[in-house]
């Protein structure tokens, strides 16, 4: 269907679903559509088009701007129309979803023959853009993804991923990394971090300027963290128990013989804080008081609100994945981390799919060094019964919620025996962890919470280093169920939440030492340099 040209009828959805609007609603929408058209073909100059793909000059001519003007209509009444099928919740969500794919998709942008710009430039470069757009696509073909950044302007270890420290400990899962300290003294209890394990760690420590690992070092703290080994096919049989027993835990253990601290401070950021609080249920039952305070950023434990997510689970999927990768009749194997990053670019397709087909494909240009989006395409696999566990269990079935539902590493677990102080942080616009089901959490753990919403999404929210004064949050110490109800008390301050996080785990540091002269002791010595060996390994196809 082209939703991008006038025509004598109105696009449409599937019969079946344009059986389910109500009349009503339905002679409503095609009024407004024929309004605007009729609009359009009087006088389409008078269109105000604020959409930023269709901004610039060429783009203004009589003939492109009746076919996005047309284009960004027939989008509204695909939109309505979606969002008035009468149908369940989840059915709608997918309806709306397609809808929305096929409409990034058939933008006029996305097509020399109705993009301005991208013609303008074949014949300004006589013909060269066109040739480089070709060569762009075929590498791209050939790595499987299209690419977002200048892959060749970045190493990790060397301008990615290099805060000081070494590798004190290694297993077939992760390595851990200690940092070398930057002060002095040192607060007395160690502090972990444990990011997704669907992801390489080095997010949390990008480049100097934006790093939380190199901030945190510089607040005082003796900075662990958890480097996941990008899977294998010798690691197909791994399961969640593993990652939490000889992943999670097994890292508590050492932190703690390292440090010589009873008790420390951990951390999980999105899946990693999944796997935490996990963990941390199984001490909980194990009557382990190991951990001083909590951390969870960007985390799902109520999976009863996934957003957009949602549209891609259900029983046919989970059993689809089980019988082919999660073990059932003995039938091993991965979860491709480039399946999964293409599914997630693909949740914001605009953003990081179809402005880079029309920058590298149509108008023949390299994109720009960009650190972010370099650890964005560098994709790690996941081992298949791990995954279909985590997809089942979570997503599927939401029981990790529910009190002793689950045994985890042989005992049941319960998140609300979880009872040190937490701080739970969120971001506005997660598309991925919704705010409002990271809120949740304050609601399953015990024990003091401090919960903090960020401005942006999913990743920008937490990567916002306090130098660059961007962005904002919100606090309020109240912690009502409905999540609505706290932002509407809630303060909204200015600038990044890494200080107001600081001050809070200042409290759960114990009292300052002489900063350690080596990384490790005589049990766990140093054996490769930070960032470690797990973190350079690509992800098989």
């Amino acid at each position: 269907m082209n939703i991008g040209n006038r025509g004598t009828s109105a696009p449409s959805l599937a019969p079946q679903h344009m059986a389910l609007i109500p009349p009503e609603r339905l002679n409503e929408i095609q009024k407004e559509y024929w309004d605007g058209a009729s609009a359009i073909a009087q006088d389409v100059h008078s269109i105000e088009i604020k959409d930023r793909r269709f901004s610039g000059s060429a783009w203004q001519n009589v003939w492109s701007k009746n076919v996005v003007a047309m284009y960004l209509l027939n989008s509204k009444y695909l939109r309505d129309l979606a969002n008035s099928v009468d149908t369940d919740s989840k059915n709608k969500q997918r309806i709306v979803f397609a809808t929305e794919q096929m409409i990034d998709a058939l933008s006029p942008a996305n097509f020399f023959a109705t993009n301005p710009e991208a013609l303008n430039q074949i014949i300004e470069s006589q013909g060269d853009s066109l040739r480089k757009g070709i060569i762009n696509l075929l590498g791209d073909m050939q790595k499987g993804k299209v690419s977002q950044t200048d892959e060749t302007a970045f190493e990790v270890g060397k301008n990615l991923a290099n805060t000081p420290g070494s590798v004190v400990f290694r297993n077939a899962l992760f390595e851990l990394i200690q940092y070398k300290p930057s002060t002095e003294t040192v607060y007395e209890r160690p502090f972990l971090m444990v990011p997704p394990c669907i992801n390489k760690f080095y997010i949390l420590d990008l480049q100097p300027e934006n790093s939380v690992v190199r901030y945190m070092v510089e607040q005082g703290h003796t900075v662990y963290l958890v480097s996941w080994k990008n899977p294998d096919s010798n690691m197909n049989q791994i399961t969640w128990d593993d990652y939490v027993e000889t992943g999670v835990i097994k890292a508590i253990e050492v932190v703690r013989e390292i440090s010589a601290q009873d008790k420390i401070n951990i951390l999980g950021f999105c899946v990693g804080g999944t796997l935490v609080s996990t963990a941390l249920a199984v001490l909980a039952a194990r009557k382990k008081d190991w951990i001083a305070s909590l951390t969870l950023l960007t985390t799902l434990l109520d999976f009863s609100d996934t957003g957009i997510l949602d549209v891609f689970i259900d029983e046919s999927l989970v059993n689809l994945r089980e019988n082919s990768i999660g073990g059932k009749d003995q039938k091993y194997g991965l979860m491709s981390g480039l399946d999964l990053a293409n599914t997630f670019s693909f949740l914001r397709p605009n953003e990081l799919v179809w402005n880079y087909v029309v920058d590298n494909y149509l108008k023949g240009k390299s994109p720009v060094p960009f650190d972010l989006l370099y650890w964005n395409g560098d994709s790690t696999n996941l081992p298949g019964p791990m995954y279909c566990w985590y997809l089942r269990h979570t997503y599927l079935q939401n029981e990790l919620v529910k009190p002793n539902q689950l045994q985890v590493c042989g005992v049941p677990i319960d998140l609300g025996k979880i009872k040190c102080p937490t701080y739970i942080y969120a971001s506005r616009e997660d598309h991925i962890v919704p705010w409002h089901s990271g809120y949740r959490s304050t609601q399953i753990v015990k024990g003091p919470i401090r919960f903090i919403l960020g401005a942006s999404g999913h990743i920008a929210g937490v990567i916002n280093p306090p130098h660059k004064k961007k962005r904002n949050y919100w606090s309020n110490s109240n912690l009502p169920k409905n999540p609505e109800k706290w932002f509407e008390g809630a303060t909204e301050v200015a600038g990044s939440w890494w200080p107001d996080y600081v001050e809070w785990l200042s409290q759960h540091g114990g009292q300052k030492i002489n900063a350690p002269k080596v990384e490790g002791n005589s049990k766990y010595k140093a054996l490769v340099t930070a960032p470690g060996t797990y973190v350079k390994e690509k992800a098989q196809k």
